[in-house]
């Protein structure tokens, strides 16, 4: 029987090295591919940078397969780093991973992959994919509740999950890091990469204003719900909701941020007591357990990547727009994230927070 292929995206770290030695010893015919997504060829930071192919180069040196570095600046300009851009000049905060998943590790790399022959693409991401009683595919969370990865999946086709590999999700980081020990990987001990790949520094209002020059806008005021100026802000693309820190404003008692105001150039600052809220708006809708959300639906949602999650009952309000009403006030919704629904261990689909 012919060996099923399928093509590793290898980062150079420890969960992607594993990754594709896991399923060369699960009889698969194994490729490494590192993406090439924004670097300039100098550049070492990041998951992607010369530092991390050469890494990942060696693993694959290690491992006798194939290995390739692909070019897909072209697609991550335009999904990732231009929708980042646009995203912040509109007063919302966009997890840009998740765009990346989507558009660039799934749509873009899967394409490629299909055409060189492979059946499957896999990656290092701690999650689980199965496929339901009702023939549809969906992420289950990882073994490992710490490093679970589903909530930045949660935007991926039906398409891409019937096509992908995700032999972490079975394993804790530590069990990872033994196997990885054991067989001589050169990345048993890397760390992990913890800021977005493009900032390495950060600076996410610095990186705005280099790339989006003069449609950046320009300061403006700090007011309060009802439009009473509080003070001058250096412009909205350095704040998100839920701030506190770095505000640069004395009011003589803590204050956060509780609305970004694109329309009229004004952040609006309140108490904690008002950065909570019970309803939450959602677009973009991407569902995985089921073909879409018919009445009410009792799910757990969250609202950020390190939520916990908290029980709502969601329903649809349009044909691309949901309504999620929790239980309890939850801290900080914040427009441009994603809000992902789960039941049990099983993701049922999610959302852009409008």
């Amino acid at each position: 029987m012919e060996k099923k292929k399928v093509v590793v995206g290898m980062s150079g770290g420890v969960d992607s090295s594993v990754a594709a030695w896991l399923l060369k010893e699960q009889g698969y015919e194994v490729i490494g591919v590192t993406m090439q997504i924004w670097q300039e060829e100098q550049e070492e930071n990041g998951c992607c940078g010369l530092s991390a192919v050469e890494d990942a180069r060696r693993v694959a040196y290690m491992l006798d397969i194939p290995y390739y570095v692909m070019n897909f600046r072209k697609e991550f300009k335009k999904y990732v780093m231009d929708y980042f851009v646009a995203e912040y000049l509109q007063g919302r905060t966009p997890n840009p991973c998740i765009a990346c998943n989507r558009f660039v590790k799934w749509e873009s790399l899967l394409k490629r992959s299909m055409e060189i022959g492979a059946d499957y693409i896999a990656t290092g991401h701690y999650a689980r994919i199965v496929r339901l009683d009702n023939g549809r595919y969906t992420l289950r969370s990882s073994k490992t509740a710490a490093k679970d990865q589903t909530y930045a999946l949660y935007n991926l086709t039906q398409d891409q999950l019937a096509h992908t590999l995700m032999p972490v999700g079975d394993y804790t980081k530590e069990e990872i890091r033994a196997i990885a020990q054991k067989i001589g990987l050169r990345t048993a001990n890397k760390p992990d990469s913890q800021e977005i790949c493009f900032i390495p520094d950060r600076d996410y209002a610095g990186f705005i204003d280099r790339e989006a020059g003069e449609r950046v806008p320009p300061a403006g005021n700090f007011v309060t719900r009802d439009g009473r100026i509080l003070g001058r802000h250096k412009g909205i693309t350095h704040y998100t909701i839920g701030q506190r820190k770095g505000l640069g404003i004395a009011l003589g008692t803590p204050v956060f941020v509780t609305e970004i105001r694109p329309e009229t150039n004004e952040v609006v600052l309140g108490s904690n007591e008002e950065v909570f809220g019970n309803q939450v708006w959602a677009e973009r809708l991407n569902f995985m357990s089921v073909a879409d959300l018919e009445g009410e639906m009792q799910v757990t949602a969250k609202i950020r990547y390190n939520h916990s999650g908290a029980p709502c009952v969601i329903r649809k309000v349009e044909a691309d727009k949901a309504l999620c009403e929790f239980m309890e006030p939850v801290r900080a919704i914040t427009p441009g994230q994603a809000v992902v629904f789960y039941q049990g261990e099983l993701v049922v689909g999610g959302g852009c927070i409008l």
